[in-house]
């Protein structure tokens, strides 16, 4: 397929129309818009409301740094969660790394980093690396004998 080769679907276009061609077209003298009036000359934005407040000033104001305010949605960090408990199942020694706890399918993705929170028991001696360690979960980790290294 070529790009050249490309269409829309048949019936999902239409040609625009055209406003001030004479009384006959239907779209003649005022075009559409109607009489007089602020509307017709074309003054008043699109974000205007007739004089009632405005959807800018009627939102409430989000300010400081807390999940409410900025940065929201897609712009937020997204961790994956993973809690000490499930840190068991590798063997002692072992070094825990994000690759390694995706490819053994303790977490589904890597997001943006592997926070590591400190639910559970670990009996093991490992070196877990992450993004984030909650201060419980560095503490079971070194109380283990293992360490606990921000990547």
């Amino acid at each position: 397929m070529k790009i050249g080769a490309l269409s829309p679907t048949p019936g999902s276009t239409r040609r625009r129309k055209r406003v001030g061609c004479g009384t006959g077209s239907g779209h003649g003298k005022t075009c559409g818009r109607g009489m007089k009036g602020q509307k017709a000359r074309g003054s008043v934005p699109a974000r205007f409301e007739g004089g009632q407040t405005p959807l800018h000033r009627r939102m409430r104001k989000l300010r400081g740094i807390s999940k409410a305010a900025m940065p929201r949605g897609m712009l937020r960090k997204h961790y994956a969660i993973v809690n000490i408990g499930q840190l068991e199942r590798f063997e002692a020694g072992a070094q825990v790394t994000p690759e390694l706890l995706l490819a053994s399918r303790v977490i589904r993705s890597l997001e943006d980093g592997v926070r590591v929170l400190g639910e559970g028991e670990l009996s093991r001696s490992l070196h877990v690396l992450a993004s984030h360690f909650s201060a419980s979960a560095r503490g079971k980790i070194e109380a283990a004998g293992g360490t606990a290294e921000v990547v």
